[in-house]
């Protein structure tokens, strides 16, 4: 039917218009030009025939339009919805909601806030563990270091390196961040050098501690979640405090 060419004409009319396609018939309809009434001369019966009493025809021209339908209105319950015993919502309720601190998202913190409160532990964390290993360089060189006697303190590496890590917590302590790898490359050279010493003197106590203490620092500066940042520190406190009860008594 598709392919079938079709000629037309009017009840009153004695000449046929076409051959026209089906797809030319659907644009005579939307510009009015023929109804249902119009005759087509049908090839079966070879008679002029209504396109309307015709149903195969007149599903072909006029297809029944999809009537749109407007979708009920769903009823979607809302949580914002103020209760007359509801107390007002002020700015720092929602700051705790946000960070976490209400009973209703204690287990929902914000990632970033996690991670910034994380990060912060590390740094604080990192300023204890470098003051503590200052101490533990600086303290049985102090007087020579503050002698300023240059020749006699190049004798005593450990306390130039307490020295740098006094630096560093200090820096750290302003919140330059930007330190941080130095902060490593001093963790893993005051390793290497003092564990060298350590490691010849026989002193493997001392040296454990000291890896420990020097593995926490390095990583406090390293992780921005809490498991890590917690082990690292807790790590780092007890080899570094450790360490400094080996190098002060």
């Amino acid at each position: 039917m598709a392919t079938q060419e079709f000629y037309l004409r009017n009840a009153s009319e004695t000449e046929a218009r076409g051959p026209f396609s089906s797809e030319h018939l659907l644009s005579l309809v939307e510009n009015g030009q023929i109804t249902k009434d119009t005759l087509f001369y049908d090839i079966h019966t070879e008679q002029w025939t209504r396109i309307g009493d015709n149903a195969e025809v007149s599903a072909l021209v006029f297809p029944e339009k999809k009537v749109l339908k407007i979708k009920a209105r769903e009823t979607v319950k809302t949580l914002n919805v103020q209760r007359e015993n509801d107390a007002p919502i002020t700015v720092d309720d929602m700051l705790a909601a946000a960070e976490g601190r209400t009973a209703d998202t204690k287990d929902k913190l914000d990632p970033e806030i996690a991670r910034a409160r994380a990060a912060s532990i590390g740094l604080y964390s990192a300023i204890a563990l470098l003051i503590i290993s200052a101490a533990s360089m600086l303290l049985p060189s102090i007087d020579v270091v503050v002698s300023l006697d240059i020749p006699a303190i190049i004798q005593h590496p450990l306390a130039i390196l307490g020295v740098a890590e006094a630096l560093l917590a200090l820096m750290l302590f302003l919140q330059v961040t930007q330190v941080y790898p130095l902060v490593r490359f001093v963790a893993a050279l005051g390793l290497g050098f003092a564990g060298f010493i350590l490691w010849t003197q026989g002193q493997l106590a001392p040296l454990a501690a000291l890896t420990a203490g020097s593995v926490g620092l390095y990583f406090c500066t390293v992780f921005i979640n809490f498991l890590g940042v917690g082990i690292s520190a807790g790590l780092g406190l007890a080899g570094m405090l450790g360490y400094a009860f080996y190098a002060l008594t």
